[in-house]
C-alpha cells in the first residue's frame, strides 16, 4: 500500500513538470508569433559625451543606421541590432552603441561618443583632435572645442612607428594630467615638441618658456614648477625669468633675462630715485607737491631685502641660456656679472660749492 502511493506521487510530480514544460513552449511561441507581427513604432536617440558640447548629432546617426529608408511601421524581426550597432562604430567619434527594442515597440539608440582632450598641429600645418585612447578624431565643421594644444607633431597620416606611438602616449598623459587639474589647465595652454621629441610649454601667464622634456614624472615635475611658482615668482613677478628647466630630477633651472638688473645696479637705482625725489623738493618747496611725496626712510633697500627678490648678475645679451647638465637643485643658473660703466663730468670748484650747499640744508631737515 505504501509503494502505491509512492508510485502515485512520482507520476503527478512528473505530470506537473510535463504540464508546466507544456506550457512554457505554448506560451514561447504565441509571443515570438505576436513579435513577427510587431513593427516599429518609431525610435529614439540619445548622445553622450563631453558635457559642454557633442560633435556628433542625430541627422547624422540616422543617415548611417538608415540612410534613405524609414524605420517606422518595418516590422522588428528585420532589424538586425548587432550589424546596426557595427555600422554606427564604423564612424571614428562613436566610442560605444546599443541598440534594443523597448516594451513599447520603439527602438532606443543610445551613443556614447569619443571625448577630445587635446588638438594637435603637425609640422606639415594639418591639425586634428586626439582622444584618451590616441585616436585621431577630425576636426568639426560646426564645433571648435577649446582644449590643450600641441605644435609640430612629426606624424602626418598613415601608420605611426613605434617612437611615434610611444609620443603619442605621452602626450595622452599630459593632456590628461593638464586637464584634471583646474590650475594647470587654465596656465598652460600651449606645447611644443622639440626635434628631440621632447615638450616644452608655453604658459599663458607670464612671459617666459618652461623646458619640460619627456613625459616621465609628470607629478613630479608639476609639483617642482608649482613649487618655483608660488614661492619664487610670486615676489619676482612671472616676466622675471625667459626660461624655466624642470627636466633634471629634484631642480627648476632658471633663466634671468637680460634686462633684470644686478644687486649692485639696483642699489644705485633707488638711490638715484631718492636724489631726484629730494631735487624735486628743493626746486619745487609747494606744500600739496610735498605732501603727496612718500617719505624717503621707506624706500630704503638694503642687501638683505634684495635677497629676498633673487637679484642676480646676468648676461646682457637676448640669447637663451644654456641649461647646465648638472645643474645643483632648486636654484637660478645664470651668467657672468654685468657691468656698469658711470662716468662723471668735471666741474669746477665753484659748481661744487654751490651743490654742497643745497646738499647741507636737506641734511638739516632730515632729506
Amino acid at each position: 500500500m505504501a509503494g502505491w502511493k509512492k508510485n502515485m506521487m512520482k507520476v503527478l510530480t512528473i505530470s506537473v513538470w510535463c504540464a508546466i514544460g507544456a506550457g512554457a513552449v505554448v506560451l514561447f511561441n504565441a509571443a515570438m508569433q505576436e513579435k513577427n507581427h510587431q513593427v516599429c513604432k518609431g525610435y529614439e536617440i540619445e548622445i553622450t559625451g563631453a558635457e559642454d558640447q557633442l560633435f556628433m548629432d542625430k541627422k547624422k546617426i540616422e543617415e548611417l543606421l538608415f540612410g534613405k529608408e524609414q524605420p517606422l511601421n518595418k516590422p522588428v524581426v528585420e532589424f538586425n541590432l548587432r550589424s546596426l550597432e557595427k555600422k554606427l562604430k564604423t564612424n571614428v567619434w562613436v566610442k560605444d552603441a546599443q541598440l534594443f527594442f523597448d516594451n513599447n515597440e520603439k527602438l532606443q539608440i543610445q551613443v556614447r561618443e569619443r571625448e577630445p582632450i587635446a588638438r594637435i598641429f603637425t609640422t606639415g600645418g594639418n591639425s586634428f583632435y586626439i582622444d584618451s585612447s590616441g585616436m585621431r578624431l577630425p576636426l568639426s565643421e560646426t564645433q571648435a572645442a577649446h582644449l590643450l594644444v600641441f605644435t609640430d607633431f612629426p606624424v602626418e597620416k598613415g601608420k605611426m612607428k613605434p617612437a611615434d606611438s610611444l609620443l603619442m602616449r605621452q602626450m595622452v598623459g599630459m593632456s590628461a594630467f593638464i586637464n584634471k587639474s583646474v590650475f594647470w589647465s587654465a596656465q598652460i595652454q600651449q606645447i611644443e615638441i622639440t626635434s628631440n621629441r621632447t615638450f616644452e610649454m608655453v604658459p599663458l601667464v607670464g612671459n617666459h618658456l618652461v623646458v619640460f622634456g619627456n613625459a616621465d614624472q609628470l607629478e613630479e615635475k608639476f609639483n617642482r614648477l608649482y613649487i618655483f611658482y608660488k614661492e619664487v615668482m610670486s615676489k619676482t613677478g612671472f616676466d622675471h625669468y625667459k626660461k624655466l628647466d624642470v627636466q633634471y630630477d629634484g631642480q627648476v633651472v632658471a633663466t634671468r633675462k637680460a634686462a633684470a638688473l644686478s644687486k649692485q645696479d639696483s642699489i644705485l637705482a633707488v638711490q638715484k630715485v631718492k636724489q631726484l625725489i629730494a631735487e624735486a623738493q628743493q626746486l619745487q618747496p609747494d606744500t600739496l607737491m610735498q605732501a603727496s611725496v612718500k617719505p624717503l626712510e621707506k624706500l630704503d633697500v638694503s642687501e638683505q631685502t634684495l635677497a629676498n627678490y633673487d637679484l642676480l648678475p646676468v648676461k646682457s645679451d637676448t640669447g637663451l641660456a644654456e641649461t647646465p647638465r648638472n645643474p645643483g637643485p632648486l636654484k637660478t643658473f645664470i651668467g657672468k656679472d654685468s657691468t656698469q660703466n658711470t662716468s662723471k663730468k668735471p666741474v669746477n670748484k665753484e659748481e661744487k660749492k654751490k651743490e654742497e650747499k643745497p646738499k647741507a640744508e636737506m641734511q638739516k631737515r632730515g632729506f
